[in-house]
């Protein structure tokens, strides 16, 4: 069995700098072996959904704005890099990146927490086309989207760790 240590180093970042998440599904018991994506991501899924409000809301201001600040001074983690890099948002036009800007300020000051979306698959304007219909919704909306989001993240990210079942 694996132990808590090694599986809290191995997989406490995958909900963005937020190690309580696999170190609570690991106290949980809810670990069995062989370890599979899907497997470890329900077991992630369990501990995120039972934290209290003010550790999830915690869980989404970990995430960078979208082709943000953090993005420009390279201070991404290196799977936040990577995947903002494959929807093509380290190569935004002055405009484009105004644009998200001007959004993620927005978006920041209603909800409280960045917007978050799972960008694998996505361009840079199916994430702007997002971004401009979600900023119309409701907050608890937008808290369950961002969560369902992040989830999905964390799936995607596990995926690329970790074998299918």
């Amino acid at each position: 069995m694996i132990s808590r240590d090694d599986f809290v180093s191995r997989f406490g970042g995958v909900f963005e700098h937020s190690p309580f998440v696999a170190e609570r599904a690991y106290d949980q018991g809810a670990i069995a072996e062989p370890l599979t994506s899907g497997g470890v991501h329900a077991a992630l899924v369990r501990a995120f959904r039972a934290a209290n409000e003010a550790e999830r809301l915690g869980v989404l201001r970990a995430h960078p704005d979208l082709a943000g600040r953090l993005a420009i001074a390279g201070q991404l983690t290196e799977d936040s890099r990577k995947e903002q890099a494959g929807a093509g948002l380290d190569r935004l036009s002055p405009e484009e990146h105004a644009r998200f800007t001007e959004l993620n300020a927005a978006y920041v000051t209603k909800f409280g927490f960045p917007f978050i979306i799972a960008v694998k698959g996505l361009g840079k304007d199916d994430i702007l086309a997002a971004f401009e219909t979600r900023i119309n919704n409701g907050r608890d909306a937008e808290l369950a989207t961002a969560a369902a989001q992040v989830e999905k993240i964390a799936l995607l990210r596990l995926q690329s760790m970790l074998p299918e079942a």
